[in-house]
């Protein structure tokens, strides 16, 4: 997809969740192949966590950053499988204004092509909550670098055309 180098890069401030019971920030690969991947394209890391696959916690992070006005985006990582302790998504619900049922589809269309059917057991998904963008990304340093390079690294770029997530940012709480 075009980028349109007329318009200005206009860097995103991003929070970084990890979602899991056993990762610490010492081996949290999937978190670091994001935040090296945002801030390669020069976005901001705004604040990264690790929280448990508990999803009271997951909320209250989730809000806390949503109410953070120095941060636009929160991308989380782990916890959307289909097993007991996979609740990202339930957490996610609990929070959304508005679900972005079309990042989770496109994702998995996208995973398809290199992991066939098994993508189904992926239930990445999106939202808007309060004026700030959610992403829920599988736990995979591989499911990180497609959700990332595929989809994320447009939709967070304000020159990319024909339209992005960064041009809608002063709209969401309309």
């Amino acid at each position: 997809m075009p980028i349109d180098e007329s318009i200005a890069f206009r860097p995103v401030r991003i929070a970084v969740l990890t979602v899991s019971d056993t990762r610490t920030l010492a081996d949290d690969r999937s978190g670091d192949t994001l935040v090296d991947r945002l801030t390669a394209a020069g976005h901001i890391l705004a604040d990264r966590a690790i929280v448990t696959d508990d999803p009271d916690q997951i909320v209250g992070k989730l809000h806390a950053w949503v109410d953070d006005d120095e941060i636009d985006c929160i991308i989380t990582t782990g916890g959307t499988g289909v097993t007991g302790r996979d609740v990202t998504p339930e957490a996610l619900e609990r929070v959304a204004d508005k679900m972005i049922p079309g990042f989770g589809e496109l994702f998995r269309w996208l995973s398809y092509a290199k992991i066939g059917t098994s993508t189904i057991q992926s239930r990445a998904t999106a939202c808007v909550t309060r004026g700030t963008y959610i992403f829920a990304l599988p736990g995979s340093t591989g499911a990180v670098k497609d959700g990332w390079d595929d989809i994320l690294a447009t939709q967070l770029d304000i020159r990319h055309r024909p339209c992005n997530f960064v041009e809608l940012m002063p709209r969401l709480q309309e």
